[in-house]
């Protein structure tokens, strides 16, 4: 009801569980699929993952980066799903819960559209604590050893790590540009900058790298 009353979209396909979803990815081949974690028969992610390995790849003019055709937002109550870090990994790029508004919910289609990503407000704190988490375990298990990190990280200038460690705190662009003087399209152009070097889809993935990295 709320995606076809815009002219700038329309829903073309519906499904009840994931490998319903997944074929009618593959048939008709959508910008954006709108993704529920709990389903029967085969779940949100590994359907998520399965769209994100069989869509084909196109590259952003914006970000120069390679980016799936068919995106998937995950819609979650978020307090109930455990598997936000599973679903990063399997393709998703963002989340959004399921008490958004509409404008924010066609906002955020249009923005996944584009080739951003988007992660609920609400959410981004919880996902943050939860990559924290993971990464204390990690540093416990191998306290004997140096601490491992990616050799992208070294690509990255001090401006692009300062701008990097902001979104990982869930940082807007126009946040991090009051925050560290500098113009909206200067922040845009680091950010870009900083999604090729360290190989990531979207702030999404950038936000798991500043954390497997240490930078915060």
């Amino acid at each position: 009801m709320v995606i076809g009353s815009q002219n700038d979209m329309e829903v073309v396909g519906q499904a009840a569980h994931g490998e319903q979803a997944v074929r009618i990815v593959q048939a008709l081949q959508p910008d954006v699929v709108l993704m529920d974690i709990r389903m029967p028969g085969m779940d949100g992610l590994e359907a998520t993952e399965r769209i994100s390995r069989l869509s084909p790849v196109r590259t952003n003019e914006i970000s120069q980066t390679y980016q799936p055709t068919t995106r998937v937002v995950i819609l979650t109550t978020f307090d109930l799903d455990e598997y936000v870090m599973a679903a990063i990994q399997a393709g998703a790029s963002g989340f959004l819960l399921k008490d958004t508004e509409p404008e924010t919910l066609l906002a955020s289609i249009r923005t996944v559209y584009q080739g951003n990503a988007i992660i609920a407000p609400s959410a981004t704190k919880r996902l943050i604590e939860h990559i924290a988490s993971q990464n204390a375990t990690k540093q416990t298990l191998q306290a004997s050893r140096s601490p491992y990190t990616d050799p992208e990280l070294d690509k990255l200038t001090e401006r692009e790590r300062e701008v990097l460690v902001e979104i990982a705190h869930g940082l807007s662009n126009q946040e991090i540009a009051d925050k560290l003087f500098i113009s909206m399209p200067t922040v845009k152009s680091h950010v870009a900058h900083i999604l090729q070097k360290i190989n990531a889809r979207d702030r999404v993935q950038a936000v798991v790298f500043a954390y497997d990295n240490h930078l915060i």
